[in-house]
């Protein structure tokens, strides 16, 4: 991204994400379970950030578009919470950043990489799949029931319709549980470091 032209199309997707990240932070302190998960789980910015991949029309941009995207709303989230809320900075800002510029960006370039790409494209998909179910709330859905039901339906979405043709479907679904396992390995890992 060299253009001025370039970059001046990241300012939407920094938009949204200032806005996303009020607005979980919102959730967070509104007193409901569910909108509180809705934030915390990694559901609904998995979604998002395949999403941006799904749609960038090259590998740079989607990394930058998604990078920027989180960054944003990581910026916004801990803002709120530290100016508005009077919670003060968290010591996991500089963190997440990090990962928005390194692990976000990736995964949205690699969702980028993965059209038309029938084996190779399913396995990203089923990783994307995994990270939602291993993180998410569906071994808790007596305890978040909305949030297992969301984990559910996003899931189903990464490897049941953004693939590209029947055959990375199926592969993607195939896949499913045991790259979620993997991705339940990561999680941990990262919950360590956190």
């Amino acid at each position: 991204m060299s253009s001025w032209a370039e970059q001046r199309r990241l300012l939407p997707g920094a938009a949204a994400g200032a806005l996303a990240g009020v607005a979980a932070k919102a959730a967070d302190e509104s007193g409901w379970r569910w909108a509180a998960d809705l934030g915390s789980y990694p559901a609904a910015w998995v979604l998002v950030v395949a999403l941006i991949g799904h749609l960038a029309p090259s590998l740079p941009a989607a990394a930058m578009r998604a990078g920027t995207f989180f960054a944003a709303m990581t910026l916004a989230y801990y803002a709120w919470a530290a100016v508005v809320l009077g919670f003060g900075w968290n010591r996991l800002l500089p963190i997440w950043l990090a990962l928005s510029a390194t692990a976000v960006a990736a995964v949205a370039a690699a969702v980028r990489w993965a059209a038309g790409r029938s084996t190779a494209g399913a396995a990203v998909w089923a990783l994307a799949a995994g990270i939602v179910l291993a993180g998410g709330a569906v071994s808790d859905a007596g305890e978040h029931p909305v949030q297992a039901a969301v984990d559910v339906v996003v899931a189903a979405v990464l490897v049941l319709v953004l693939p590209d043709g029947t055959a990375a479907r199926g592969r993607a679904c195939l896949l499913l549980a045991p790259v979620t396992v993997l991705a339940g390995g990561g999680l941990a890992l990262l919950q360590q470091l956190l």
